[in-house]
């Protein structure tokens, strides 16, 4: 049987390739520490709702409090993709920290948190690097292309990596699972160091108000504003989701560690199957109805989730189909909001935009979290569920009187922060 052929972008692009594989194995070792640190806080220091959902708070904090000035000092910076590299160093020698802990029998719930912590903020430091690399080693029309390698590298993780780490935590337990993410962190640090191009000079034009340039342009930019609220509404009730998404399945529902990282891995399906059919669908329906398609397929299905509870013997089967179109709808918004991004938004621009983005997108996440663990605690794991997931539909609601209806396809030039869309 005959391979299918190499993407161009991999086999022509060689800084790409590396930049490429630096994150599909730094993705698959994310996709382990998902599962395994609220695990590792379940199973192995009796984290309740409130513990569980405060880790994932430290996790995301970060963005609240330092992606606006890290944004602004990468745009000054003249290699962005060296701040990439020391990122993913710390964060291996983070997660090392864990296992060490663990067979020395120190370690405490408040060291999760530190280490979630310090990890997040180290993460928006690549993170608001990233698009400013990302579009150094591709050309314009070539995003599209670029971002769906990307994110099915993404799919593909989910699908395999939450198997591998269910299996993990099972056979090693939950600390020394991290491992494996650790050690990814050092293959993408190696990888991104080799992917060598021309980054897009620094901007020292700009004394005053460089902090607020990224959210002023968010602010006069209608289509990318729109796009973000939805996002960032999208964001906070799934996060409060997700926050207690582990602890839901595995005590009101007894869901194993194993089966567990099968539902998620069919997530992982439903991704691939979504970077599959993102293109055919934006070319079909343009590019702006593709994308608030994917806001209401991606939290539609986790209603199944809490109705499971009245099915105990389909819980499986039903948070499985459940993640499958999550994971459908996840991977158009990614997809298409990506390259979006990498269309319309300035280069002087990348880094503060992304890290205004951050700071509204993840910003609110940890906010989400946390608020996830005290409404369980007030009103239960089964009626959290069901709000929250409610919650995460209404974040269409921004983009329908907005520009995104009408868009077909990607701006050829930048948006400069006045037009209408």
């Amino acid at each position: 049987m005959r391979r299918p052929p190499t993407p161009p972008l991999l086999r022509f692009n060689r800084s790409f390739r590396d930049f490429w594989t630096g994150q599909t194995i730094s993705l698959f070792g994310d996709e382990i520490t998902l599962l395994a640190l609220p695990l590792l806080a379940i199973l192995e220091l009796d984290a309740g709702p409130a513990q569980v959902g405060l880790l994932s708070a430290a996790a995301l904090a970060p963005n609240l409090f330092f992606s606006i000035h890290l944004g602004a000092w990468a745009d000054r910076r003249h290699h962005r993709r060296g701040l990439m590299v020391v990122a993913d160093l710390g964060r291996a020698a983070l997660l090392l920290t864990i296992p060490v802990a663990a067979l020395l029998g120190v370690l405490t719930l408040a060291q999760l948190y530190i280490v979630a912590f310090a990890a997040g903020s180290l993460s928006v430091l690549f993170a608001v690097a990233y698009n400013v690399v990302f579009v150094s080693l591709v050309e314009r029309d070539e995003y599209v292309a670029a971002s769906s390698l990307l994110n099915g590298s993404r799919a593909v993780a989910i699908t395999s990596g939450s198997a591998l780490g269910g299996a993990l935590v099972q056979v090693l337990t939950a600390p020394f699972a991290l491992l494996a993410d650790s050690f990814s962190y050092l293959a993408s640090a190696f990888f991104v160091g080799r992917a060598e191009a021309e980054e897009a000079p620094p901007d020292h034009e700009h004394e005053q108000g460089q902090l607020s340039a990224g959210a002023r342009y968010i602010s006069r930019t209608p289509l990318i504003r729109a796009s973000l609220l939805a996002a960032a509404t999208l964001n906070l009730f799934n996060l409060a989701f997700y926050g207690m998404f582990v602890l839901y399945a595995t005590e009101n529902l007894n869901v194993s560690p194993g089966a567990l990282g099968m539902v998620m891995a069919i997530g992982g399906i439903g991704s691939l199957v979504g970077i599959l059919i993102t293109s055919r669908l934006s070319r079909r329906i343009g590019l702006g109805r593709a994308l608030v398609f994917g806001f209401v397929l991606t939290p539609a299905p986790l209603l199944l989730v809490p109705a499971a509870a009245g099915v105990p013997h389909l819980a499986v089967p039903l948070l499985g189909v459940a993640e499958f179109f999550n994971g459908v709808g996840l991977m158009v918004l990614d997809v298409g909001l990506g390259a979006l991004y990498a269309a319309a938004v300035p280069d002087p621009l990348r880094a503060r935009v992304s890290g205004a983005f951050l700071l509204v997108n993840y910003g609110v996440r940890p906010i989400g979290a946390l608020g996830g663990g005290l409404l369980a605690t007030v009103i239960g794991l089964q009626t959290t569920m069901w709000v929250t997931a409610i919650g995460a539909l209404l974040g269409v609601l921004w983009l329908l009187p907005s520009p995104m209806t009408q868009l077909r396809d990607l701006p050829d030039t930048a948006l400069d922060g006045r037009s209408p869309g």
